[in-house]
């Protein structure tokens, strides 16, 4: 009887670019964090309701701070060192994430703010009451 040959396979090894971008989504009731390399390819990501908050809790500052915090470790064990950051939407969560990234040690290249403004396009929606 033939022995069996016995082949062993490497595992890759997931490597990460120096340089990667943010992307910080921050609406009124969440905020959703996506950190990508160069060619756009997602290598992390965390919000307000995957950390664990619920309901009108995922909007606070408090929740994108933690969940850049999660996020930002993540690719910082990996050995991303500089972040461009994209900043889009009117939420609370906005500058609490660029704070946190700062906070951790990240070098960042630039902060552009990507929210939309229309000019004078479709009729908004009628005033919200509080």
């Amino acid at each position: 009887m033939a022995e069996k040959k016995v082949t062993r396979v490497k595992k890759k090894k997931k490597s990460v670019p120096i340089s990667g971008i943010v992307f910080v989504n921050s609406t009124f009731n969440n905020t959703i964090i996506t950190i990508t390399d160069e060619q756009g390819k997602t290598l992390s990501w965390s919000s307000g309701g995957n950390i664990g908050f619920k309901g009108s809790r995922k909007g606070t500052a408090y929740a994108a701070q933690l969940a850049a915090e999660k996020a930002g470790k993540e690719v910082l064990s990996l050995g991303m060192k500089k972040l461009k950051i994209f900043v889009k939407g009117p939420g609370a969560g906005r500058e609490a994430a660029v704070r946190t990234f700062q906070a951790l040690g990240f070098e960042i290249e630039h902060i552009k703010d990507l929210t939309s403004i229309p000019h004078n396009g479709c009729r908004p929606r009628k005033r919200r009451r509080v």
